[in-house]
């Protein structure tokens, strides 16, 4: 939250005091693209090895200039937690994956490949989260048509699609 902005955070408590916001509260409208903007102007200058995509952040490496993938992509980090550190950013370290081949994100995992679809066999949260196999007929059907609809909104985007084995 910028300083200049607290004051317009403030809210009347039943007491008549004040209560001002000093970082952005959960459920404003434009919270989540004023984060958005902000992540992304902060890992601008780091654009060229990590992405953003809200409070995921994507660093890749190759290997560049005399120096292996492994060397750049140690590098390319530092950087980036430099960067964290001095905009005082923290990480979740349960949710941190370091030197992966592969990374999960979004029902997929992106690598070297481009992008492939997780394989689900056996759990019970492939596909939509608490479905079960179809029985009969109509499920079957209903299933088909969900099949087909996915496939129409997905035409032209196969190309960086890779199939799980």
């Amino acid at each position: 939250m910028r300083a200049c902005d607290v004051p317009l955070t403030a809210v009347s408590t039943p007491s008549g005091m004040l209560w001002e916001w000093l970082v952005m509260p959960q459920g404003l409208s434009n919270a989540p693209a004023t984060f958005n903007r902000l992540v992304t102007q902060l890992f601008r200058s780091h654009r060229a090895y990590a992405q953003t995509y809200f409070d995921d952040i994507f660093v890749q490496s190759r290997a560049e200039y005399g120096k292996s993938d492994v060397e750049n992509h140690v590098e390319h980090l530092r950087a980036v937690l430099e960067c964290m550190r001095t905009n005082k950013y923290y990480g979740n370290l349960d949710k941190r994956v370091f030197g992966a081949e592969e990374i999960p994100f979004l029902g997929c995992f992106i690598g070297k490949r481009g992008l492939r679809a997780r394989s689900c066999r056996g759990q019970d949260h492939c596909g939509v989260a608490g479905s079960q196999e179809p029985k009969g007929f109509t499920q079957v059907a209903s299933l088909s048509q969900l099949r087909a609809q996915v496939q129409r909104e997905l035409r032209g985007h196969g190309s960086a699609i890779v199939e799980s084995p």
